[in-house]
């Protein structure tokens, strides 16, 4: 399939809809149509459609990751000893006044890029690296040439990094108007607009009160980092902004492991959603445990996320993993806030969380995160032959608990193929490699 206006049938597979009214079938088929799915069921008959056969294959919604530091993915693993004040020292403070313009660039596309081949079709880039304008122009031309799906986050710079991250009172950066107002002012496009923002753990509330003015008068969501770690949690930013009326349903708080359950209550009242990365809550130390069974049991919508592959994985089937053993394993000595028995959470609401969960965190619940029709066509296929998946009693369960980026076959985005056979389609891998051993070097060199 060379453009989303042709139609193709992927057909006969094993679909994981992830829509409760169409639910999990075998031997279902799925007609995609001007990059839109059209319809899901069996036997469907579409004259003139490309065919894909599916037979043996997992058909999926393409996997949403509700926050990434992209730019961050040249240094893959730099920081996986480290804990959290020492990984901000480093990132934040020695490395990223390093990063040129290029450098973002190559981060970017190889984060975006190795996001697609592990089936994320979904992502929210947290770039909190906007050193210069070129920056932010790097980024979103690395999410561009990528061919996902994004929502390119807006930082501030990590220059002069002090006035921006202690009680700062600089307000956010005006770039992000003349992005909003060029670059990405089609909110229908691939790649969209969010500001990624500092919140009250990191500059004043009058800043905070003027920066999530400008982003609501721009029309663009916002997503803030909370209560990572006791010190910041300690700070009760949640409960200051809900005393300001400033929380609303434009809202995405990352992590949020160290505010208390009153903290989460005000986000489920007020529509906050949450991006939580289980991998990096239970390894990195400093951060807290992943509070998933809180947000749930308080009912915050909860979206999974691989946070940076400088300390882990890039893929969501990693988080799927870590989010169902860590969650299961605070059931089971008894400090879960959960109501029900620890079957509560299962397979099925570990992979809602990497799907539907993680679109309605980005405020595209209504455009991805199930196999509906009228829904965007991205689609997923995964191998169910392969012998660390075959045979297949459960396909929820085999996704969640074995299932990993090298099952992953044929991934769409809006129509188009961007992985066939295992492959992604029209990279030139070799000159990745090159872009991103290239920047690594400058980047660490002493």
């Amino acid at each position: 399939m060379s453009n989303a206006d042709a139609a193709l049938l992927i057909r006969g597979g094993w679909v994981v809809s992830g829509d409760p009214l169409i639910g999990t079938v075998k031997d279902t088929d799925v007609l995609v149509r001007d990059g839109t799915i059209r319809e899901v069921g069996p036997g469907i008959e579409a004259p003139g459609a490309e065919v894909l056969d599916a037979s043996g294959a997992l058909v999926l919604p393409g996997l949403v990751d509700a926050h990434k530091h992209t730019w961050q993915s040249a240094v893959r693993h730099r920081c996986t000893d480290m804990d959290l004040m020492t990984y901000f020292g480093e990132m934040f403070g020695r490395l990223g006044p390093r990063y040129r313009p290029e450098d973002v660039y190559a981060g970017t596309l190889l984060g975006a890029l190795s996001a697609l081949d592990a089936g994320t079709t979904t992502l929210m880039d947290w770039s909190h690296v906007q050193n210069s304008p070129e920056h932010g122009d790097a980024a979103i031309r690395g999410l561009r040439e990528a061919g996902g799906r994004a929502v390119f986050g807006h930082g501030w710079p990590l220059v002069d990094l002090p006035e921006w991250i202690m009680e700062s009172s600089r307000p956010h950066t005006s770039d992000l108007r003349r992005i909003r107002a060029g670059l990405l002012a089609d909110d229908d496009a691939l790649v969209t607009l969010m500001l990624a923002g500092r919140g009250p753990e990191l500059s004043t509330m009058d800043v905070t009160r003027a920066d999530l003015a400008m982003a609501r008068d721009l029309g663009i969501r916002t997503s803030i980092h909370m209560g990572s770690g006791r010190d910041f949690g300690a700070m009760a930013a949640i409960a200051q902004m809900n005393d300001a009326g400033l929380l609303g349903p434009d809202l995405t708080f990352v992590h949020c492991s160290e505010n208390s359950d009153d903290e989460l209550r005000m986000m489920a009242d007020h529509g906050v959603g949450a991006a939580v990365a289980p991998q990096h809550e239970q390894g990195l130390p400093g951060i807290g445990h992943t509070p998933i069974d809180r947000l749930r049991g308080l009912g915050v919508t909860t979206g999974l996320s691989t946070d940076t592959e400088t300390f882990g994985a890039a893929d969501l089937f990693t988080q799927m993993k870590a989010a169902l053993a860590a969650t299961r394993s605070r059931v089971n000595i008894g400090e879960s806030r959960f109501e029900d028995p620890p079957s509560a959470f299962s397979a099925g609401d570990a992979f809602h969380l990497a799907t539907q969960g993680a679109a309605d965190v980005l405020g595209l619940g209504d455009r991805v995160g199930s196999l509906t029709p009228g829904k965007a066509a991205d689609i997923v296929l995964i191998r169910a032959t392969d012998l660390n998946l075959y045979p297949v009693t459960d396909p929820v369960a085999a996704v969640v608990n074995a299932a990993h980026a090298g099952n992953v076959d044929t991934v769409l985005v809006a129509g188009v193929v961007r992985k066939r056979g295992g492959a992604l389609v029209g990279v030139d891998l070799d000159r990745l490699r090159e872009l991103a051993e290239e920047s690594r070097r400058h980047i660490l060199a002493t």
